[in-house]
């Protein structure tokens, strides 16, 4: 990539590294501004992240809330995208390093967003993913599904227990989410589906180490989305942590619990191309940046979205990793950089809480909005709403609200595909007469292929 010292153009040279809400937005409001604009990213597609774990779930496909970046901003003239991934900044001489080549900016805006926390303990990963990619979402489907399968054909109970048990670490939004979504699936989505196993009978454990759910949401409402997982038939543990974690088991406190399938989502920390800039970081990892969304020292770098540190600049609260903010500081970067090109300053950012929610179930949400509180089948109805919009293209509108309405109907999750390596370890078959029999086969080999 032979780009080095673009920044000698008569157009000023807008680099954006990431393509997610923060920088989409960022990039389309400089479409009337006369600059040269360069949005990179690792992906080739910009995605719906808060519909992400339904893809997880096999409510969704990917292509449902994801679109090909280069497909939105084809209209938009005064942009070029790369495919690829920075290594590195040089703040001293404006550069953007990628594996192949360098990149002079005159504005840098850093949109990367978050990846998962596991608080030092990096080595969980393998064992507990996180939710942030579509491959992510794949990943943890693969592994829901597949657990359904081991489970149906092992005749070793404390082993099918293990297979059927879920731990989500995390109760946030997403985990609420997720432990909604898959308990639906083991009590309405495919009981039917299975001959010799009871998916009613799995377990949805959502682990969490304060003393309620949705620190994020009021109180009251958190307390309501408690109630609602109970009755769904989720075990909610409070004040819990996870302490450690090996393959096919989870420990709680002191507890040790069988349990082949965990989900990660209890920390995020800012991605770590921050770390380059060599300014200062708070505990996740985020920039502070200035109350104009600038790094210290260098009025030229922008940070936005959920690598940014940022206080609101009239209530001096810390603005939230949602996408309502990232959308705001994309929008408020790009009206910036053209009132500093006509020798103009921007006022300070101000983030407008457009409310919070979360979904939990089939007519199950809580919602907080301009100082009202919602429950229940209304609160489920705003969320539904509140998350079509903001989808990319009358195709992914539809197809997401044809899936919502069949699966609401029937109950049925329709993108139950297994994709990648599909083996499943059993520990003693069931044979094909539904009798136990046991595998005497070297442990390496006792595999069945679905």
């Amino acid at each position: 990539m032979d780009t080095a010292h673009v920044s000698s153009q008569k157009k000023p040279h807008v680099v954006i590294i990431g393509g997610g809400f923060a920088g989409l937005h960022c990039a389309r409001g400089l479409a009337d501004a006369d600059v040269k604009i360069t949005l990179a990213d690792q992906h080739n597609y910009y995605l719906f992240q808060p519909l992400l774990y339904q893809v997880a779930t096999a409510a969704l496909s990917p292509a449902d809330i994801a679109a090909p970046i280069r497909n939105i901003l084809r209209k938009q003239q005064n942009v070029s995208v790369i495919l690829a991934r920075v290594i590195s900044i040089d703040v001293k001489n404006k550069l953007v390093k990628f594996q192949h080549g360098d990149l002079a900016y005159d504005y840098l805006v850093l949109a990367t967003g978050a990846t998962h926390s596991y608080f030092g303990r990096d080595t969980w990963e393998q064992l507990a993913p996180g939710l942030k990619t579509v491959d992510d979402a794949l990943e943890i489907r693969r592994r829901v599904l597949l657990a359904y399968e081991a489970a149906e054909w092992e005749a070793d109970n404390q082993a099918r227990q293990a297979e059927l048990t879920f731990v989500v670490v995390g109760g946030g939004p997403t985990g609420v989410e997720m432990s909604g979504a898959l308990q639906e699936i083991a009590a309405k989505t495919i009981p039917k589906d299975f001959r010799h196993i009871d998916t009613t009978t799995a377990r949805i454990i959502l682990v969490e180490a304060a003393d309620r759910l949705l620190m994020a949401l009021p109180k009251e409402l958190g307390e309501q989305a408690l109630r609602d997982l109970q009755k769904m038939g989720v075990q909610v543990r409070l004040n819990c942590r996870v302490t450690e974690m090996r393959e096919g088991e989870v420990q709680i406190g002191d507890e040790i619990l069988p349990a082949k399938n965990v989900i990660w989502a209890a920390g995020v920390r800012g991605s770590k191309l921050a770390e380059t800039l060599n300014v200062e970081l708070d505990r996740q990892g985020r920039v502070l940046v200035e109350d104009d969304l600038s790094v210290p020292g260098h009025a030229e770098i922008m940070v936005i979205g959920d690598l940014s540190h940022v206080s609101n600049s009239k209530t001096g609260k810390p603005v939230p990793g949602v996408a309502p903010a990232a959308i705001q500081m994309g929008r408020y970067v790009a009206a910036s950089i053209c009132s500093h090109l006509a020798g103009k300053k921007q006022p300070a950012f101000e983030y407008h809480d457009k409310g919070t929610m979360a979904t939990i179930g089939r007519n199950r949400a809580v919602a907080a909005i301009a100082g009202r509180h919602f429950s229940g089948f209304f609160a489920w109805l705003i969320w539904s709403l509140v998350h079509i919009f903001p989808l990319i293209g009358f195709r992914s509108k539809l197809s997401v609200i044809f899936a919502w309405v069949l699966s609401y109907f029937s109950l049925n999750k329709s993108a139950r595909l297994i994709t990648g390596q599909s083996t499943t370890q059993i520990t003693k078959a069931m044979s094909s007469g539904n009798r136990e029999t046991t595998m005497e086969k070297d442990p390496a080999e006792k595999n069945i292929h679905a």
